[in-house]
């Protein structure tokens, strides 16, 4: 049974509260222009739903702070709410009109996907909760994402076999056969009365970076064809197999760039490739960027048609609504014109056969985060971060840089000093000593990031902790001095003052980095007596610095980051790697990893800030 929005009134008042851009309709090739409802006998309007990267988000629920999720857009997330749109859609235009699809990244990205894969793994029985929902909503199909590889071919192969909707990944392919390893499409039936039923061709296709990022868990087992060359070998059959209607669910961006630079010979991001350059596909429901696409059309270059992308917004903050409307040509159906928009899920109710379906799941790994997962000697708090080198923020840089010196191993760059950034989020962070949880962990490292190695040299080291130094206002004298008085600098940039986030503290790990910071100068030249393991810093020096994938895609500005070599990429969120080392390492000694690497100083003197 699905979820049942009682009457038409409040079905279209909820449709109409949510609707979000899109919704012009265009004439698709040479087609006469459609209105937004077919009204003629032989048209018939296809509706095909859609969300992508739902990352684990089944309630609208923030297991890190253990409270209703919120954010400064007032987003709501999960499949729950998700279930009631697509379901007050199918209601109102007919449920056998309309196919479900997701473009991938599903088991992985909160504590509740992580429980069902390290604490408690799926099995046979043990059922995976994001398979319960999808299965509850009844998806049609979902195409892999690249996030589905990091709990390794065994927990992605018992997820794929609990789902009731074939899981597409047409460029996933066997290692050694080089045929596909997952299905790379499915065909589905719509039958319209007194016709010939119009058959829907749903493929799926994942960006290739997992050949990069989860290389451990796909070597010798799973390779990746680029998107746009292994869809010109997979649309054709799909079009030979009589599809009349080819829809690809894709998770790859629309902004055709790659976070792993030229490391591979495909694109991370090609779903705008993929239009423009293989005929015959109707719609791309694109994922993996998330961002929010209500509606785009891209021509393609072989045959001048214009193919639909929408892209929903990630963690089931957006439903994808696309209207395909086709009509009978010489006894063939084709799609006439197109139309998306996207429903926002903030103003939806959870549906409550998902919500009581995944209650035991949930309140399980309510009672896992908020249990111990390992000690802390003494208490490490984020207040003072700004001014000084605090525990805290060194205990980021202590897993950020061993993780990225672990999977330097075996490469060129195996002998190469290894640097971190790590930013001080939040004052109010605070690691209590004693026991420590999950959330007392995520609430040290409040973001979503990804990590990522890139080299640098000395000069660009010097480079970049100048413009971190852009933080601080310049001073008289030594001080004392309120920390207001010396930090959150107004800038060009930052006219209301350089947030927190902004300011970055890089330490070394098998080496200390130290370096003073200049207050009583401008910025830009405030770095002194820069010197890594005791020497001073050569422009020519090579380093490898474990850097978060906000601030390596160029956020806050940091010079030289985007252009940088990528040595070290794996998608790894960095909140989950510190919550890892400390339930593997079961306790937190500052002792072994503190010391104080930089200060602030005026001219020689060191600053007193109270």
């Amino acid at each position: 049974m699905h979820p049942v929005v009682r009457n038409a009134t409040s079905r279209r008042q909820l449709l109409a509260m949510t609707m979000i851009g899109g919704a012009g309709v265009v004439g698709v090739a040479k087609a006469p222009s459609a209105a937004a409802a077919p009204d003629a006998a032989h048209d018939l309007r296809l509706t095909v739903l859609g969300t992508t990267d739902l990352h684990g988000h089944v309630y609208n629920w923030d297991y890190f702070s253990d409270k209703e999720y919120d954010d400064k857009a007032h987003n709501d997330v999960g499949a729950a709410k998700c279930a009631t749109l697509i379901q007050a859609v199918r209601e109102e235009r007919g449920a056998d009109t309309c196919i479900t699809l997701d473009a991938g990244d599903t088991i992985q990205g909160t504590p509740l996907a992580y429980y069902y894969a390290k604490i408690e793994p799926i099995g046979k029985d043990v059922i995976h909760p994001m398979a319960l929902a999808m299965n509850q909503i009844g998806y049609d199909a979902a195409a892999l994402g690249n996030h589905e590889f990091n709990y390794g071919m065994d927990l992605l192969r018992t997820f794929q076999s609990q789902l009731h909707h074939p899981l597409l990944g047409a460029n996933a392919l066997d290692w050694n056969t080089g045929k596909s390893a997952f299905p790379a499409y499915t065909l589905k039936r719509v039958y319209v009365p007194g016709h010939k039923p119009v058959t829907v061709g749903i493929v799926g296709l994942v960006t290739p970076g997992v050949a990069i990022w989860d290389k451990a868990n796909v070597q010798d087992k799973v390779k990746f064809n680029g998107i746009v060359e292994q869809a010109k070998l997979v649309i054709p059959e799909v079009k030979a197999q009589g599809a009349d209607v080819i829809v690809v669910s894709c998770h790859s961006g629309a902004d055709t760039s790659s976070s792993y630079g030229d490391a591979l010979p495909y694109p991370e991001n090609a779903s705008t490739l993929l239009a423009q350059q293989v005929p015959d596909i109707d719609a791309i429901l694109v994922g993996h960027a998330h961002v929010e696409i209500p509606q785009r059309f891209v021509t393609n270059e072989q045959i001048g048609k214009q193919v639909l992308l929408s892209e929903p917004l990630c963690f089931g903050e957006r439903v994808t609504v696309m209207d395909l409307n086709l009509r009978k040509n010489r006894g063939q159906w084709e799609v006439a014109s197109a139309a998306s928009t996207l429903l926002n899920s903030n103003t939806a109710p959870e549906d409550p056969t998902i919500a009581d379906l995944l209650r035991t799941p949930h309140e399980k790994v309510r009672t896992y985060v908020n249990g111990v997962i390992g000690t802390c000697v003494e208490t490490m708090s984020g207040a003072r971060a700004c001014v000084e080198d605090a525990a805290a923020v060194d205990f980021i840089n202590l897993v950020q840089a061993q993780a990225v010196k672990a999977g330097l191993a075996g490469t060129p760059d195996e002998a190469t000093p290894v640097l971190s950034i790590a930013a001080p989020f939040s004052r109010t962070a605070i690691i209590p000593k004693g026991d420590v949880t999950v959330r007392d962990v995520a609430g040290l490292y409040i973001y979503d990031n990804t990590l990522l190695g890139i080299k640098f040299t000395g000069q660009q080291v010097k480079a970049y902790l100048e413009t971190s130094a852009t933080y601080f206002q310049q001073v008289s004298g030594a001080g004392p001095f309120d920390m207001d008085q010396v930090t959150n600098a107004k800038t060009p940039t930052a006219p209301n003052g350089t947030p927190d986030y902004n300011y970055d503290v890089m330490g070394g790990l098998d080496a200390a980095l130290t370096y003073d910071i200049d207050l009583s100068v401008q910025a830009g030249s405030r770095i002194r007596n820069l010197a890594y393991d005791g020497k001073p810093v050569a422009d020519g020096d090579s380093f490898v610095i474990a850097i978060n994938n906000y601030r390596q895609s160029g956020g806050g500005g940091f010079p030289g980051v985007t252009t940088a070599p990528v040595v070290y990429n794996r998608q790894n969120e960095i909140r989950q790697l510190i919550i890892d080392w400390v339930t593997a390492n079961k306790s937190i000694d500052p002792a072994t990893f503190h010391q104080v690497d930089w200060k602030l100083v005026s001219g020689s003197t060191p600053i007193v800030v109270n």
